[in-house]
């Protein structure tokens, strides 16, 4: 079994549910042309058909824009765009990050856009949102993801040409749109498999790193790690009866480590080896972030948290998405000047075990010389770049396993996270990746003032 992580220490928090950052003074490590995050905030991760699951995805980023806003100290009136990923669109109506930004009181003549990378989509809103200060565009960008899998409908596809005779099907949106290959025709889990028996990674290591995750998620969030990312959710009881303040990522308390490595494979009946326990959680969740340039910081006298350093986006082929990360994360660490050595933390979007796993021994988690680095590499189409990580910078508070994996949120969710790791454990730079489907991948790189 993997070993736990020391107790996480916590340095300290305010009586608000947003932990102080160190008191930078602003002036001396802010640049005008600087991308600044100055507020960021999440809902907690609701479970399939659970405890958020009676609100749209809409409804979840209006309450993670207002709150990271508030918390940023950045009046709505200010903004200039919204640029909100959200994968799951079908019966949520039109224009989602409008809907969103209008319900956080953003003002109509806000620009809003959403954006659709599969579960990349909160990272690269961010990424568009960094972009558009850098050019001058804006000052102020509100950018982030959103997404209610509970509610993504099923389609009777062909009703609309008229149903003759026989019987009709239903498709699952959710899993047609936002969980299947269309390219191999296939499930994403059937993916992952391909990617254990390239790699050799075995069933027993997939648990253990899912057990793994769930013990990091859980001492993370005793120690009240998550307190200052989420803002809590009032939930209506309906009929009269009293909301529910909903507070905590719904995930982490179903864990039961015996149950996990006992659970059939889901997408391979002989000698599979992805479960539902060792996969990420089909979820319900939005995470927002405020981003600035350093002039508005500046002028308005705000408080900066971090500033984006760089950022990339890979592709490969379709059915090797999971290991897409790998290089990504190369070109953001690239971009952002820097090497690999200088990463404190890194946040690899846990879609399975198995893509977690298989990204470490690309990154370099065990050392590997020139010489052996092409049997990690196989036949992916990538530079032998070898970095030297450590297991306890990786995946530090857990990750989608046990926290959830609601698609158009998890990239900018993983960067909050990030964000906060970085404070507690004094770090600087940090960088997270994320696979998407159909063969991508964006990572983004962080440094913390």
């Amino acid at each position: 079994m993997v070993p736990l992580l020391s107790p996480y220490r916590i340095k300290s928090f305010n009586s608000m549910p947003f932990c102080r950052f160190r008191m930078a003074h602003t002036a001396d490590s802010v640049n005008p042309r600087d991308v600044c995050i100055v507020g960021v905030a999440r809902t907690p991760m609701g479970g399939f058909l659970g405890s958020l699951s009676s609100l749209p995805a809409t409804k979840l980023g209006s309450v993670a824009i207002a709150a990271a806003l508030k918390r940023a100290n950045v009046d709505p009136s200010l903004v200039q765009e919204v640029v909100f990923g959200n994968v799951l669109s079908a019966n949520l109506g039109q224009a989602p990050a409008r809907q969103a930004a209008l319900g956080a009181g953003i003002p109509n003549s806000v620009i809003c856009t959403t954006v659709n990378k599969v579960c990349a989509s909160g990272m690269k809103a961010v990424m568009i949102a960094a972009q558009s200060i850098q050019l001058g565009i804006n000052d102020v960008v509100v950018a982030g993801g959103m997404e209610s899998m509970s509610n993504t409908p099923k389609y009777l596809a062909e009703a609309r040409k008229g149903s003759r005779f026989g019987h009709d099907s239903l498709v699952d949106g959710m899993l047609k749109d936002g969980l299947w290959d269309v390219y191999n025709d296939c499930g994403m889990g059937s993916c992952a498999e391909l990617c254990a028996e390239k790699f050799q990674i075995t069933r027993e290591q997939q648990d253990d790193y899912a057990v793994q995750s769930f013990e990091r998620g859980i001492a993370a969030q005793e120690a009240g790690a998550f307190t200052w990312e989420i803002t809590p959710v009032e939930v209506s009881g309906g009929r009269g009866r009293p909301s529910t303040i909903v507070d905590k990522d719904e995930g982490l308390g179903k864990f039961d480590a015996a149950k996990l490595r006992k659970l059939r494979p889901s997408f391979k009946e002989n000698g599979g080896t992805v479960t539902a326990g060792n996969a990420s959680s089909i979820s319900d969740g939005a995470a927002a972030l405020v981003l600035v340039s350093g002039e508005k910081a500046l002028q308005l006298g705000l408080q900066v948290l971090a500033k984006v350093k760089g950022y990339g986006d890979a592709a490969q082929e379709p059915e090797f998405f999971t290991t897409a990360p790998a290089l990504a994360i190369p070109k953001a660490i690239a971009h952002a000047g820097l090497e690999s050595s200088q990463v404190d933390y890194y946040e690899i979007n846990e879609a399975f075990a198995v893509v977690a796993l298989a990204n470490q021994k690309l990154l370099g988690i065990t050392p590997v010389t020139p010489s052996s680095h092409s049997t990690f590499c196989g036949s992916i189409n990538m530079d032998c770049v070898l970095f030297c990580l450590q297991q306890e910078k990786v995946n530090v508070n857990g990750g989608a396993v046990s926290l959830g994996h609601p698609l158009g949120c998890s990239g900018a969710r993983i960067l909050i996270t990030l964000l906060g790791i970085l404070k507690n454990r004094n770090g600087k730079y940090g960088v997270g990746g994320v696979c998407n489907g159909g063969g991508g991948a964006s990572a983004l790189v962080l440094e913390l003032v």
